[in-house]
């Protein structure tokens, strides 16, 4: 059997970076059922809802959807159950460290498989304001309107064309 190796996107939490400005990124396993790897394998999986909870020294997923595996049968996962997370030691203990700071949560970025094993990126965030959303956005704009500007001079474009 060949091996697989590489990174396989499965799932993308693209407005975890608007909501959220984030301070640190880790990676980490799961602990998956035999259905549940079938699911993910198809490229399906949500993880809009998804968060990351420290209960009792271990790393729990929760909240994130892999739905059932069609081919399935009386072996198939609840979808949204909760999911351990395999992390060392010491990452466990400095996000114990950090979680407890006041406005930090664990949010998951993106879940694929990394030769052959399923992964998740981790990311330790501060929730924004809409104010700080908007600023965000205009700023974003602004650095655009730049890079226009700065190309239609290369070309030797004006304004006025």
């Amino acid at each position: 059997m060949v091996k697989e190796i590489g990174r396989k996107l499965i799932a993308q939490n693209k407005k975890a970076r608007h909501d959220y400005s984030i301070e640190d990124v880790f990676e980490c396993g799961l602990v998956l059922t035999g259905t549940e790897v079938k699911s993910l394998r198809l490229g399906r999986a949500s993880l809009i809802d998804g968060f990351a909870l420290i209960n009792d020294g271990e790393l729990w997923l929760s909240g994130v959807h892999i739905p059932e595996y069609t081919e399935g049968t009386w072996t198939n996962h609840t979808p949204r159950r909760d999911r351990k997370l395999l992390v060392h030691r010491d990452e466990l203990n400095r996000l114990i460290g950090k979680t407890k700071e006041g406005g930090l949560t664990l949010i998951p970025l993106s879940l694929y498989f990394k030769d052959g094993k399923a992964k998740i990126e981790l990311a330790v965030a501060r929730g924004k304001k809409t104010h700080d959303k908007r600023a965000a956005l205009i700023e974003r704009e602004m650095g655009r309107e730049v890079e226009r500007e700065i190309s239609r001079r290369r070309s030797g474009k004006s304004v006025r064309d």
